[in-house]
């Protein structure tokens, strides 16, 4: 298989069901935008090797390739069967900040992220989170989106917050209140 195609080089490219749409294409920036969150969980993963973060982490990274899947269908012309999201991916999450946040201390002020580099890179997972599910939101006022994958989005926003905290705390890193 070639990884290059030629097909794009005028700045357009075929969502799944066949639609060509233009690189700029909202759901282009949805999905790509996915994509490098599911990059930057990598660069997590590699850093920090705790085992039970490293498990949810590899979910995390096939489910993050599930939504992208279904941002890079068209709503009505795509034919194939798509793998889904999940009320038990969300509850995943959940039980696992529950988990982290009866060891952590308590958060009475806003923190600056950091702490160590691989809480740092989990600050900036969160972020480019922040922004998949702002795109999926916008994207979803027009064109047909799944909830449950703004709502898993949302809550993994919610997971890498404080798996950062998590990670800083297992190093003994100092978190670094907010003082406005």
């Amino acid at each position: 298989m070639k990884i290059y195609t030629k097909k794009g080089d005028k700045g357009s490219t075929s969502l799944i069901g066949g639609v060509k749409v233009s690189k700029n294409n909202e759901r282009i920036h949805a999905y790509g935008t996915v994509d490098e969150l599911n990059s930057f969980l990598g660069v997590v993963r590699d850093a920090y090797k705790e085992p039970v973060a490293q498990e949810v982490l590899n979910k995390i990274q096939n489910n993050l390739f599930t939504v992208g899947s279904h941002l890079a269908a068209h709503p009505e012309k795509n034919k194939m069967k798509l793998p889904d999201i999940s009320e038990e991916d969300i509850v995943l999450l959940e039980k696992e900040i529950d988990r982290m946040n009866e060891i952590l201390p308590e958060l009475t002020n806003f923190i600056l992220p950091g702490g160590n580099l691989a809480s740092s890179y989990c600050h900036v997972a969160r972020c480019v989170c922040r922004r998949a599910e702002r795109l999926t939101v916008g994207l979803g006022e027009h064109e047909q989106v799944e909830p449950l994958m703004i709502k898993y989005l949302n809550r993994l926003s919610d997971y890498l917050f404080v798996l950062a905290r998590k990670i800083s705390f297992d190093a003994g890193a100092e978190e670094i209140k907010w003082m406005p």
